[in-house]
């Protein structure tokens, strides 16, 4: 019997077309078990950035696989984005970590194979909930322990000795958030497709506030609860955390803020907390995630937090423009990222306001 693709694949889009003989060519050679195999491939329908397709390998020599390619998108790209490269050596050195991440298989960085690089991993089968209400989850129980396990995920990542699992060299030790403040607005800068005058507001005050603390831990970059993959037992379990494109060294706090950032939001196409009644859901407030978080890594508390949580919220602005200015080129991962140019002024005025700053303030 053939594989069968999940239910949230489709057929590759037209800009996104996989050449499956020539990926049957590079699979059987490096990947063990492939040889021999009919090779098939589906498009996830999530994902803004970073293409993401099934691969199923019928009759392989190892029997049949269920593979995940990624790859970068076609078209220009800006500097330093779309990161494969980074993504594939990083759960390479946290699969022996208490990290979950998918078992990554191979790397190619020659574009000749598929117009661009990419990398396989395991398909990690389990459940994904896009909408961080959890409608799918019937009782308060389960709700809470979902929300139990992102949050010690997290921690366990932030506890990481990254030099000891070969990521001494991942990025920069201090200086962080500067840095990221100063990158996310030339990557606005270099997608912009008009005037938002709270971005022009936030940019400046950012720059002009960064906290003193310079920690360092491993980040994920973009930890959000529907970038970690569960088990679909009767006590669902984290076993995959996935989409580590923006992972570096840098600032945890900032991991922290961007993942309790759904109570702050809730946008069309990404959903969110803000403004749902999450005691009677029995998911965690914001307030108990972060006193979760400082138990689980051994802190007393969280300064400058609404620094951070104005820096995550202007980060994913940041990379809304650019999923927008994609849009207008054609070659996005999907269809509906054209609301993405509405979402920059919302998400920009939204971080003012939690800066305590006007989204018009004069230079």
């Amino acid at each position: 019997m053939a594989l069968t693709p999940p239910t949230n694949t489709r057929a590759p889009r037209e800009a996104h077309r996989i050449d499956e003989a020539a990926l049957g060519r590079w699979l059987t050679a490096h990947v063990e078990g492939c040889a021999g195999g009919a090779v098939t491939v589906a498009q996830f329908k999530g994902g803004q950035s970073n293409p993401t397709y099934w691969v199923g390998v019928d009759g392989g020599a190892g029997g049949d696989l269920e593979l995940v390619l990624r790859k970068k998108p076609p078209g220009k790209l800006l500097p330093s984005a779309h990161a494969v490269e980074r993504e594939y050596r990083v759960m390479r050195a946290l699969r022996d970590t208490e990290v979950p991440v998918p078992d990554a298989l191979a790397l190619c960085e020659d574009g000749s194979v598929l117009g661009a690089p990419f990398f396989v991993m395991r398909y990690a089968a389990g459940r994904i909930f896009w909408d961080p209400r959890l409608p799918e989850l019937a009782t308060s129980e389960e709700r809470r322990a979902i929300y139990a396990a992102y949050i010690r995920v997290l921690a366990a990542l932030h506890r990481v000795d990254y030099a000891a699992v070969g990521l001494g060299d991942y990025g920069k030790v201090g200086g962080f958030v500067a840095r990221q403040v100063d990158r996310w607005s030339k990557q606005y800068e270099a997608s912009r497709t008009g005037e938002v005058p709270a971005m022009e507001a936030l940019m400046r005050w950012l720059s002009a506030n960064v906290p003193a603390n310079g920690e360092t831990t491993l980040v994920h970059g973009d930890y959000r609860i529907d970038n970690i993959i569960f088990s679909t037992g009767a006590a669902p379990e984290a076993i995959a955390t996935i989409d580590w494109e923006l992972s570096t060294l840098g600032h945890p706090v900032s991991d922290l803020a961007y993942a309790c950032m759904g109570y702050r939001i809730n946008l069309p196409g990404r959903g969110g907390l803000a403004g749902v009644d999450v005691a009677s859901l029995g998911i965690p407030t914001e307030d108990e995630m972060v006193a979760s978080y400082c138990e689980l890594s051994g802190r007393s508390g969280i300064d400058a937090w609404p620094y951070f949580m104005a820096f995550g919220v202007f980060r994913l602005a940041a990379i809304a423009q650019g999923v927008y200015r994609r849009s207008l080129q054609g070659n996005a991962s999907s269809e509906d990222a054209g609301v993405y140019g509405a979402a920059v002024t919302v998400l920009s005025e939204l971080a003012c306001g939690i800066a305590g700053i006007s989204p018009r303030q004069a230079r």
